[in-house]
């Protein structure tokens, strides 16, 4: 399973999780990858939050939700899956905000109808606490989400890649459609400053599964 050697300092509790995860997600993707697949992605997920400083406590649990995001959409790139549903990929710098709050609208407005991911050139630690707030207001809970970096394999999954503020740092493939979307950073904003960042991101949203001939449910 994964190798932990290269982490001399895990706990046993974290060993146990991250074999446990990688179990899950052999079964998981069986017939596409083999298990020493599975457990590249894994390990590199959990170094990738190890460097970000998350808490050691949910390292495992992290590492497991994004090395699945990763393989599904590997997957998607490779032909092993394709579902005709439309894959849109918001992006900004933190990945703590405004990608968050988008991920939030289109992932309840669109349903099981389009997928939807996030990323970030410069991963915050956590979620933006005004951005939580100010999503809950909507009914939209965002708080289990989690910042995360944008991987190749994710970004040519996409068949939307929406930008908002990483500039020169977001990821360009030929062939994507792009949107660079101008909003204000909501990062040192209280929670009446964020907001009218989150109105505009939702009628962003909206026009965009409209371009994407998405029916919007009601919030």
């Amino acid at each position: 399973m994964t190798d932990t050697r290269s982490h001399p300092n895990l706990a046993v509790d974290q060993q146990v999780a991250l074999r446990t995860a990688a179990t899950r997600l052999a079964a998981e993707f069986d017939g596409s990858y083999g298990a020493e697949t599975v457990e590249r992605f894994l390990h590199a997920s959990y170094e990738q939050f190890a460097t970000l400083g998350s808490v050691p406590h949910f390292l495992p649990l992290l590492a497991e939700r994004f090395a699945r995001q990763r393989l599904r959409a590997l997957a998607r790139v490779e032909g092993h899956h394709r579902d005709g549903r439309p894959v849109v990929l918001f992006l900004c710098t933190h990945n703590a905000g405004r990608s968050q709050m988008a991920l939030g609208f289109f992932a309840r407005l669109a349903g099981d109808a389009a997928v939807a991911w996030s990323g970030g050139s410069e991963p915050s630690t956590e979620v933006n606490p005004a951005a939580v707030a100010a999503m809950a207001e909507r009914g939209i809970d965002i708080a289990d989400e989690f910042p995360k970096p944008w991987t190749d394999e994710v970004v040519r999954a996409a068949d939307v890649v929406v930008t908002m503020g990483c500039g020169d740092a977001c990821p360009v493939f030929p062939g994507t459609r792009y949107e660079n979307w101008e909003l204000d950073d909501p990062a040192g904003l209280d929670l009446a400053g964020v907001r009218p960042v989150r109105d505009e991101i939702e009628r962003r949203v909206r026009r965009l599964l409209d371009q994407l001939g998405v029916p919007a449910t009601r919030l």
